[in-house]
């Protein structure tokens, strides 16, 4: 019975912590809605006028890249932005024949009048965060916009983004992601799924409540003076876009959001590479949380712009609750009877499955998809969110490993996402020379998982145990859903 009572306790504190997340989403949607008097706003955003023309410097982080780089540079180089009031610094740490590629395209569009210069180490210390505070000594901008290798910014970007520094106190701006390959596949459709959730209802939602937010790395424009006063790069750890941005608000700058400004990009299109975006992204949160938490707690803030920030900081915690959450109720259906505990009390628990269910509602069906049949969205939503679900689920076992790393500070390289510049059904990916076919343990965990919920259902079945037939589904649906892209990879040809 002791033992029965400790399982039940953290089973259910687990669904206490994953309810308050949800709830606290649910905030944020009220924000994005309705947002109160008074709060950061944002005003209809105007092109910046023609006689201001403050100097940029355009820096694109490149690191085996030969399938898009190509793409990004002739695409840099249409921006609508005189050419004589910015530079191009390809920062380029290949050590495939990537850097050969940028140094022929360099050099074309020198020969065009570009002021674009190529940037190599040899030595890729810091790795992504070193590559761009070595670069911020020579770049010459007043303002510095970063672009990551898959990203396609349209022709207006510096000046719908740079006339929304008028106000001195702005450190940062930071554009919505659209994405270039989203009807690529299931795998494709489900990330933009979520990525549509952080850029419409979490970003504009801390906007619009004035609490802290983040620079995602790459589509946006920083104010050089923003960087250096907030003590510029830092590679402790793998999120240094979340660290910096952090390390500038409580230097007391601010941060932009504009939901109307996008930039088109490309989304992982196979399962290892989506895999090391997630280890990267839920370790990197993870790491800047125990950095910058006591900070956080340490400053003069108002006390719910720190619960907020607390909440934003761990939020890739929630993978942990989720798996316990998950194991445990195998465990827990035979245990309910013993315990005397009653089933319908735990129902009040589903408030949160109904406010992520609002808040990616609105982020998809009314802001992200177009609009041009309401009828067909909500029936995609309805078809998409099980699956989403179901995914998201999965890859608890696989995030929360990334996420206990980084609270213990275990130290690992920067793995980069690869792109392979995919854009239709019929582009193939399995053929590029940057495409995976490991399958490491975690994907055979992730199997075995599969097996433990399709097990749970069959019992449950048996044994008139019905209460988590729903959760050991999407459990086992989710998990088989990644240990069967894991095997698909793994035997590709």
């Amino acid at each position: 019975m002791i033992f029965g009572y400790i399982f039940f306790i953290i089973y259910t504190l687990s669904l206490i912590y994953v309810t308050i997340f949800c709830l606290m989403q649910l905030h944020l949607l009220y924000r994005y809605c309705y947002g109160k008097p008074g709060a950061l706003t944002d005003p209809k955003n105007e092109s910046l006028p023609t006689e201001i023309y403050p100097f940029v410097t355009i820096q694109l982080p490149i690191f085996n890249e030969r399938y898009v780089v190509e793409r990004l540079i002739d695409n840099i180089v249409t921006l609508d932005y005189p050419k004589d009031r910015y530079e191009i610094h390809v920062l380029d740490d290949s050590t495939d024949d990537t850097l050969t590629i940028t140094q022929r395209k360099v050099a074309e569009f020198k020969n065009k009048g570009f002021n674009i210069e190529c940037l190599s180490r040899t030595d890729r210390s810091g790795y992504k965060a070193g590559a761009l505070k070595e670069a911020m000594l020579q770049a010459k901008g007043e303002f510095i916009a970063i672009f990551d290798a898959d990203f396609l910014p349209r022709p207006d970007f510096l000046k719908s983004t740079l006339s929304a520094f008028a106000d001195e106190k702005i450190g940062v701006v930071q554009t919505r992601w659209e994405h270039i390959n989203q009807h690529y596949s299931l795998l494709t459709e489900l990330q933009a799924f979520q990525l549509n959730v952080h850029f419409t209802v979490e970003q504009k939602g801390r906007y619009k409540a004035g609490y802290m937010l983040q620079f995602n790395g790459t589509a946006g424009v920083w104010r050089k003076q923003c960087i250096e006063d907030a003590g510029g790069w830092e590679a402790d750890t793998l999120t240094e876009d979340l660290d910096l941005s952090y390390r500038a608000q409580m230097k007391g700058w601010k941060i932009k959001y504009l939901e109307d400004v996008t930039a088109p990009a490309e989304l992982p299109a196979d399962i290892n590479g989506l895999k090391s975006q997630q280890y990267r992204w839920m370790k990197g949160g993870a790491e800047t949380a125990r950095k910058m938490l006591p900070k956080v707690w340490a400053s003069n803030i108002y006390w719910h712009q720190k619960v907020q920030a607390t909440a934003h900081l761990l939020s890739s915690s929630i993978f942990i609750f989720v798996f316990i959450i998950g194991v445990f109720s195998f465990p827990m259906m035979f245990l309910l009877n013993p315990l005397g505990i009653d089933t319908s009390k735990l129902a009040v628990f589903m408030i949160s499955l109904l406010a992520i269910i609002g808040v990616y509602y609105v982020a998809n069906v009314e802001m992200a998809w177009p609009k041009t049949n309401k009828l067909w969205m909500i029936l995609k939503f309805v078809l998409l969110f099980p699956v989403f679900l179901a995914l998201s689920m999965g890859l608890a076992f696989h995030n929360s490993l990334a996420v206990i790393q980084g609270f213990l500070g275990k130290q690992s390289p920067f793995v980069r996402t690869p792109k392979y510049g995919v854009t239709q059904k019929n582009d193939i990916v399995i053929q590029t020379k940057y495409f995976s076919k490991k399958m490491d343990w975690v994907s055979i965990g992730e199997g075995i998982l599969s097996l433990y919920f399709f097990t749970a259902i069959f019992l449950g079945y048996r044994y008139d145990m019905k209460e988590f037939i729903v959760l050991h589904f999407l459990l086992a649906f989710g998990y088989l859903i990644l240990f069967f892209y894991a095997v698909q990879s793994k035997f590709s040809r």
